[in-house]
């Protein structure tokens, strides 16, 4: 299933998501231009790599951070930031632009703990905005349950756009990351070379704090149809 976009129009500019979105895209562009050698140290110095955080070495810790602001190719880079452009921005909408962006930090750091958690002593860089984007995601799970998701669903070579709610598509989702991660906890080496447990810890923050970054609902019923909140 790949998201084209949901059906809820922000009633402001998102002006942190889309930040977010340019930075990402700055931070790529500077990794195309070098050299093999110094983008693997690159990722080696600011990825998330397990075996490298220490409690005696404070600054290991920031690349639960900088290891969120990068990306290993194009298709890595534009399927994250398609999906962070669809949803982000009514999440930014709910919360207001400067808890929005403390929110998507703070999910970044989430994922990567949920991600060290799991992968505990190994040396493989963790990166990719994905850990913070599945927070994203399960703001939008909470906020706008009822919110319709046009989908391409492929059916062999003809393009099939079904309207899903966001609530079905987001938990098939998040029960494909899960049923992945659980896989990959008896699996030997890097089992696709996914951070399967950052989706999910990133989900699960998102699932269970938003209430804590978001203005009242009651000020937002004015602004939307009540459709989008079934209860």
């Amino acid at each position: 299933m790949f998201p084209i976009r949901d059906t809820i129009r922000s009633r402001r500019f998102p002006i942190v998501n889309t930040a977010l979105i340019a930075v990402n895209v700055l931070v790529f562009l500077f990794e195309e231009i070098l050299p093999q050698q110094s983008l693997e140290t690159l990722f080696w110095y600011l990825g998330l790599v397990p075996a490298n955080l220490s409690l005696f070495n404070p600054l290991s810790w920031i690349t639960l951070f900088t290891s969120v602001f990068l990306h290993g190719s194009w298709f890595h880079l534009i399927s994250n930031m398609w999906t962070l452009y669809i949803f982000g921005d009514n999440v930014e909408d709910r919360m207001g632009s400067g808890r929005y962006l403390l929110y998507y930090l703070l999910a970044g750091v989430a994922s990567g703990l949920a991600q060290v958690f799991f992968a505990q002593g190994s040396m493989l860089p963790t990166i990719g905005a994905s850990g913070a984007i599945a927070g994203v995601l399960g703001a939008y799970f909470i906020l706008y349950p009822a919110a319709k998701v046009i989908t391409l669903i492929p059916v062999f070579i003809i393009p099939w756009f079904v309207d899903i709610p966001a609530f079905i598509y987001l938990g098939i989702w998040f029960f494909s990351q899960l049923s992945s991660g659980l896989i990959s906890i008896g699996a030997v080496g890097d089992f696709g070379g996914i951070a399967w447990w950052a989706h999910i810890g990133g989900f699960v923050f998102g699932f269970l704090t938003v209430k804590l970054f978001t203005r009242k609902v009651r000020n937002y019923r004015r602004l939307y149809n009540d459709e989008y909140w079934p209860w």
